[in-house]
């Protein structure tokens, strides 16, 4: 009986490595799926899914509330995948509907209590005791390196608006040079380290372009 000849295609490691910036995506798409098998645990607990449990972590302190264009856009999904999401949590009572400020048409989404109590399970820390692996300097070097990264991402217009100490106007950087806690935050009028940088405040105010921009090159300068 005539076999047909099987052939086994094995790929090699490429001797020259790729490049340093494809290498790098490739570690944070490994982190990324440890984010969301911690995102899935989390979402467990409450009886949710990811997207239900991001929509709640993007509303929770922020005193004005967001529209459904507005959710989709922070948490990266389609405008009705987040209007089947927000319909979900609302018949569970963890947020309800408001009529715009603007345009009383349009609808805001505001967390409520059951929603905030949603948030406090545990579970989930994978990303984070990855993170307490690394030494302390280690630790501060990559969060200055996401912020870096994910500010840039904001000037390209390719995420929405982040609160980000750097893109605040509150924020003051090195106004204290040569401290442990060389930045100042005008909202609270106190010092801080580098350790304590932001990358979602809760007082977040955007600076206008012009001060943003020199507020960031006297951040790097530091």
């Amino acid at each position: 009986m005539h076999r047909t000849p099987m052939y086994i295609w094995r790929m090699e490691t490429p001797k020259t490595p790729l490049s340093i910036n494809y290498r790098i995506r490739e570690g944070l798409a490994r982190m990324a799926m440890v984010a969301r098998v911690d995102e899935w645990t989390k979402a467990k607990a409450s009886g949710l899914n990811p997207t239900q449990m991001a929509i709640l972590s993007l509303l929770e302190g922020r005193e004005t509330a967001l529209g459904i264009k507005d959710i989709a856009a922070h948490i990266g999904v389609s405008q009705p995948t987040a209007t089947d999401s927000v319909l979900s949590l609302e018949k569970k009572g963890l947020v309800v509907k408001r009529p715009g400020l603007a345009d009383k048409r349009a609808v805001s989404i505001v967390l409520t209590d059951d929603g905030l109590a949603a948030l406090n399970h545990e579970g989930g820390d994978l990303g984070e005791r990855a993170v307490g692996s690394l030494e302390v300097l280690e630790q501060e070097e990559l969060l200055l390196a996401l912020i870096k990264m994910i500010r840039h991402l904001q000037e390209e217009n390719a995420i929405p608006p982040q609160r980000m100490c750097v893109t605040c106007r509150f924020f003051r950087p090195f106004a204290h040079s040569g401290s442990e806690q060389p930045h100042h935050c005008n909202f609270v009028d106190a010092a801080f380290g580098q350790r304590a940088l932001r990358v979602d405040c809760r007082e977040h105010e955007q600076a206008d372009p012009t001060s943003r921009a020199a507020t960031w090159e006297a951040f790097q300068a530091g």
